[in-house]
C-alpha cells in the first residue's frame, strides 16, 4: 500500500496534542512562519487596495468624512437638537462653534495624505484582514469548534464597524464640540493642529472599533478555560463603575443624557459578553457530561 501524503497541520495541533505519532506529519516551525508570512502579505495587500481607494478619493474623505464632525450641520448635532425639541428642552442642542486647523510643518499635509489613506485602507479591509487571520487559525480547530465559530468573520466585522460608527457619530462630535468651546481664559486662542485632530479621530474610531471586540475576546478566553461567566458576574459592579468613569472622562458634556449615551452601549456590550460566556460554558459542561457518561 502506498504511503499517504503528509497532512497539513498547524503548530497549534502539536500544542494541544492533536497530532498523530508520525513526526513527518507535523509542519516545522519554519513552515509555520512561512505560512504566517503569506497570510500577513495578503492582508497587507488588502490594506493597500483599500488605501488606494481612499487615496484616490482623499479630497472627499477629508472634506466630507474627516471634517464632518466640525460642522454645525453634522447629522449628530441635528439629530440631538431635533430630539431636544421633541422633549421640550434645549440642552441637547450643542453650542455652535467655528473650528479651523493649523498645519505648522512643511511636510505635514503631504505625509498625512498617506496616513489617512492607510488608516482608511485598514478600516475598509478589516474583514479581509481578519479572514486571513482566521484562515491561519482554522486548521487548528476541531470540527465542533469550527461549527461553533461559524459566522465569526461576520460578527467580528459587525462589531468593528459598529464601534467605528459609534466613535465617529457619537464620541467625536461631543469631543469636538466640548473642546472647541472650552477655554481657561479669553486671552487664550484655541488653534488646534490638523495632526492633533486626526490622532484623536483615529483613537475614537479605530480604537473604539477594536474595543468593541470584547465579546470575541470573552468567547476565546471562555473556550480555553481562562474565563468563566461567574467571574464576569462577580466583577460586574466593578466593571460598571469602570465603564461609568471611562464614560465620564470621554463625555465632554456634563448632562446625564450624554453620560448615558456613552455608558449604555459599553455596558450592554459587557452584558452581552456575559451571556455569550454562559452559552459557551453550558455547552462545555454538557460535552464533559457526555464524555463521562
Amino acid at each position: 500500500m502506498a504511503d499517504t501524503p503528509p497532512r497539513k497541520r498547524t503548530i497549534l495541533h502539536r500544542i494541544r496534542g492533536k497530532q498523530g505519532s508520525n513526526p513527518a506529519a507535523e509542519m516545522s516551525f519554519i513552515d509555520h512562519l512561512e505560512e504566517l508570512r503569506w497570510h500577513i502579505v495578503r492582508a497587507l495587500i488588502g490594506i493597500m487596495v483599500g488605501a488606494v481607494v481612499v487615496f484616490s478619493n482623499v479630497g472627499y474623505v477629508v472634506d466630507q468624512i474627516m471634517m464632518g464632525p466640525i460642522h454645525n450641520d453634522f447629522i449628530t448635532y441635528k439629530w440631538l437638537c431635533s430630539l431636544g425639541h421633541r422633549l421640550n428642552t434645549e440642552e441637547l442642542c450643542l453650542q455652535d462653534f467655528k473650528l479651523q486647523f493649523l498645519s505648522n510643518a512643511m511636510t505635514e499635509q503631504f505625509l498625512m495624505t498617506f496616513t489617512i489613506a492607510f488608516t482608511g485602507g485598514f478600516i475598509l479591509a478589516f474583514p479581509y484582514v481578519f479572514w486571513e487571520i482566521w484562515r491561519f487559525i482554522r486548521p487548528a480547530l476541531s470540527k465542533k469548534e469550527r461549527r461553533g465559530a461559524q459566522g465569526a468573520i461576520v460578527w467580528v466585522s459587525v462589531l468593528f464597524f459598529t464601534g467605528v460608527a459609534f466613535g465617529y457619530y457619537v464620541l467625536t462630535p461631543f469631543m469636538v464640540n466640548f473642546y472647541s468651546n472650552y477655554s481657561l481664559s479669553p486671552l487664550i486662542e484655541f488653534k488646534p493642529t490638523i495632526s492633533d485632530y486626526f490622532e484623536n479621530l483615529v483613537y475614537l474610531t479605530v480604537g473604539i472599533g477594536l474595543l468593541f471586540q470584547l465579546p470575541v475576546v470573552v468567547m476565546l478566553l471562555t473556550r480555553v478555560g481562562l474565563l468563566t461567566p461567574n467571574t464576569l458576574k462577580a466583577i460586574r459592579k466593578y466593571a460598571f463603575v469602570g465603564i461609568l468613569i471611562a464614560a465620564a472622562i470621554i463625555t465632554p458634556s456634563t448632562d446625564p443624557f450624554s453620560l448615558m449615551l456613552v455608558t449604555l452601549p459599553l455596558y450592554l456590550l459587557y452584558e452581552f459578553s456575559i451571556a455569550l460566556s454562559m452559552r459557551i460554558h453550558r455547552k462545555q459542561l454538557k460535552q464533559e457530561e457526555e464524555e463521562w457518561s
